[in-house]
């Protein structure tokens, strides 16, 4: 399940860092800041809209969190 797992992982992982890069001052701003705090929300909400599908895709052929579910019945 953890390899499953990882091509959702990677690709939220790589939009929110794409995002809280390119966000102008993100990098540089402290957690007091506020810059901070809607860049990382936005960053998140790109990563999950991205991740979404590939979500999908894995469950869809039987990987990654569909693995899980065959052991609740």
């Amino acid at each position: 399940m953890l390899a499953a797992d990882t091509l959702s992982i990677v690709t939220m992982e790589i939009v929110d860092n794409a995002v809280m890069a390119a966000w102008p001052g993100a990098m540089d701003a402290g957690l007091g800041d506020t810059r901070f705090w809607i860049a990382l929300v936005v960053a998140l909400a790109a990563a999950f809209v991205v991740a979404f599908p590939v979500n999908r895709w894995l469950i869809g052929r039987g990987r990654g969190h569909a693995l899980m579910h065959d052991h609740h019945h």
